[in-house]
């Protein structure tokens, strides 16, 4: 292509807001029939599973397309990936379905205009962070506590599906009694067996050709099942549930209305949406910008997410997010930018004004299946038994929160995964390893007296080391600990050095208690240095008014024991 003509300085301050924009002035002519053909592919999986993932969210399943053509178009925009696929997603479903149920109480129209709120109320959260550059949030949750929290949601999605599947519905209490409900009513032989029959063979085939990319398994199993009703007339013969007639036309714009006493549910649950919906995109870009081997920022990866969840609210959709089964399909199929998801959009849109009724004859049972296939795919079983022989604790953790998930539905379960993960964060920084340290002949520096006994001491002088930051939750424990190292020096005592390379940061608490250590220590005529501070560590003694309290600060440990030697004249050869 010829050589672009350079932009100003405020046309590229704006540019950088507009990957998609900026992607143009790229474009290759050589690229455009991929992007085309790739689009079209994409377009047979946008159409099934959008409705798919509408229906397990508790919206009429037409909202799903709603909600796949402009989020597509935004991201397309604003998106800084060239090949993710943004739209209805399963990990998201079960959330809006617990906002969406109690609220809507069986009101159709209602529940579009919550998961509406859900979406506009997650779009402004994503767009907060982006700017913000607070694209690290989502590393908040540990691996296995993420394990446990999606393993959760999956095992509520496909509870939530078995009624679909079995052609009967249930009153929703929660995914364990819920459970109990199915087999109940399973029991007493409310199943439809042809429904049961459609749904099972529509899941057996997709699950059958899944690992084969290049057969679009989802979109035969699931023309197959809508041939099999409208042929037979099953809907009719046999009470399959389908579909039904879709409103023919293109959403319209619509400020959702709600009352201010569900505003709070709804704000929760869309800042839920939020940040599940960034962990899914963040880490689904990471991966496919490493296999592109192209850098993608993931504060604006939020700002893409954010204004695709903004229009999707605004346009009559739900909460979406990133596609960790359509964005391969976009892949395989050659998708060269984003472009392959306008061509899906436009699609869906064409289908939507010129064949509306192309799909009324698809079953409830195989848009379970489609849902429940999906959620086995969030299982996470292979890397927690990795968890589980390298450390057991963590592992059992994950099935805490999973557990709290199943038991409780998936909003408590949020909160019990950030308690969780809280009470993990302040246990590691609870009890953290520290040390006496000691001089191990034929080995440089100091280390753990604990694995190496042998190790030499300096008469007199303690070396202990903290491996944690000091803050409110153990610093009790750190006042104790020196002094327990002091008592147990096996000569007096007269100066204890602090090795504070790993203390990365002090709270005031901490501080309180250092300046009550060194006042006990000097009572008993120790004192308390430190050495390896970094820099920030030691602005903040200054901001707390303690610097000059612990006397000289050494930057070794070797600086640190040869000012003791010579300030005791101790007779001491490293």
């Amino acid at each position: 292509m010829s050589a672009q003509p350079a932009l100003s300085e405020p046309a590229r301050g704006w540019l950088r807001w507009l990957p998609g924009v900026q992607m143009l002035r790229t474009y290759q002519a050589a690229w455009l029939l991929n992007d085309v053909i790739a689009g079209l592919v994409l377009t047979t999986m946008l159409v099934p599973v959008g409705i798919a993932y509408a229906v397990a969210s508790g919206v009429p399943g037409i909202y799903g397309l709603y909600a796949t053509i402009a989020p597509l178009l935004a991201y397309a925009v604003f998106g800084p990936s060239r090949i993710l696929v943004l739209g209805p997603d399963s990990s998201l479903a079960t959330l809006i379905l617990a906002v969406v149920l109690p609220l809507a109480a069986g009101n159709s129209a209602k529940a579009v205009y919550i998961a509406s709120a859900m979406a506009i109320v997650s779009g402004f959260a994503c767009l907060a962070i982006g700017i913000a550059r607070l694209g690290f949030v989502t590393e908040l949750l540990s691996k296995p506590i993420r394990y446990g929290y999606m393993n959760g949601i999956a095992l509520t999605v496909l509870i939530s599906q078995l009624p679909k599947l079995l052609g009967f519905s249930i009153d929703s209490t929660g995914p364990l009694r819920d459970l109990r409900n199915i087999v109940s009513a399973a029991l007493n032989g409310q199943t439809n067996t042809t429904s049961l029959a459609i749904g099972a063979g529509t899941l057996v085939v997709i699950l059958v050709l899944k690992p084969f990319k290049r057969i679009p398994g989802l979109l035969l199993a699931v023309v197959a099942a809508t041939v099999v009703v409208e042929v037979l007339a099953l809907d009719q013969t046999a009470g399959v549930k389908v579909l039904g007639p879709l409103p023919k036309g293109l959403p319209s714009f619509a400020l959702p209305a709600i009352n201010l006493a569900e505003f709070s549910q709804i704000a929760i649950g869309g800042c839920a949406v939020a940040l599940v919906a960034f962990a899914d995109t963040s880490v689904l870009s990471r991966t496919f910008a490493a296999r592109a081997r192209t850098p993608v920022d993931p504060n604006q990866e939020m700002i893409g997410l954010g204004l695709a969840n903004l229009v999707a609210g605004l346009f009559q959709g739900f909460p979406v997010s990133s596609s960790s089964s359509r964005t391969p399909v976009a892949e395989s199929a050659g998708a060269k930018t984003q472009l392959t998801g306008v061509v899906g959009a436009i699609a869906v849109a064409l289908l939507l004004i010129f064949a509306p009724n192309l799909l009324q004859s698809l079953p409830s049972s195989a848009l379970a299946a489609v849902v429940i296939a999906a959620a086995i795919g969030l299982f996470e079983i292979r890397d927690l038994g990795r968890i589980f022989r390298i450390q057991r604790w963590e592992f059992w953790l994950s099935l805490v929160c999973l557990a709290g998930v199943a038991t409780f539905g998936v909003m408590p379960g949020i909160g019990i995964a950030i308690l969780i993960s809280v009470i993990e964060f302040l246990w590691d920084g609870w009890r953290p390893h520290f040390a006496v340290l000691g001089r191990v002949d034929g080995t440089r520096g100091y280390h753990d007296t604990k694995r190496y006994p042998d190790a030499r001491l300096v008469p007199g002088l303690v070396l202990f080391r903290w491996d944690a930051p000091l803050f409110f939750a153990n610093a009790e424990m750190f006042q104790a600990c020196v002094h327990g190292a002091v008592a147990a020096s096996p000569t007096t005592a007269r100066r204890i050095v602090v090795a504070a390379e790993p203390v990365t940061s002090i709270d005031v608490t901490s501080a309180d208690m250092l300046a009550e250590l060194e006042q006990s220590l000097r009572e008993n005529n120790v004192e308390l240095r430190f050495a390896e501070m970094k820099d920030p560590v030691k602005d903040k003694l200054r901001r707390f008014e303690l610097f000059t309290r612990f006397g000289a600060f050494y930057p070794t440990l070797g600086a640190a024991v040869d000012a003791y030697v010579e300030d005791y004249r101790v007779d001491w050869k490293p």
